[in-house]
């Protein structure tokens, strides 16, 4: 679910949604806690198929109680720890295999995660 937190100094009218907002706090979006049950269901439709679109998307938040958007946040976040993965998983048998290459970072792979990383719900 969603948790609120408060900003210090504001009104007592609070936040609404999952932004904060008013008085001296800037716009933050407070950071969704999954529960492990929830966690457990994503992670295994995400080794079915790692984009959800349309209705299975809505069909599976209706189920965890979450919103579409949290779902389509969390998959485009788990595809971007992936291809982290499997990144270090290739440098690693890489490096076994005595072809050891720079530790930079690579252009194409910034580019590649551009369009996932963002956790902003609108």
């Amino acid at each position: 679910g969603v948790e609120l937190s408060h900003c210090v100094g504001t009104s007592s009218l609070g936040p609404t949604g999952p932004w904060r907002s008013g008085g001296p706090c800037k716009m933050k979006r407070v950071r969704t806690v999954f529960k492990p049950e929830q966690l457990e269901r994503l992670e295994q439709e995400f080794l079915k198929q790692q984009y959800m679109v349309g209705t299975e998307r809505v069909d599976l938040a209706a189920t965890l109680h979450l919103t579409e958007t949290q779902v389509k946040v969390w998959f485009q976040n788990r595809r971007i720890k992936w291809r982290k993965q499997s990144m270090e998983q290739k440098a690693a048998k890489l490096s076994q295999f005595g072809a050891i290459q720079p530790a930079s970072a690579d252009s194409t792979d910034s580019k590649e995660h551009e369009e996932d990383t963002v956790d902003v719900e609108l």
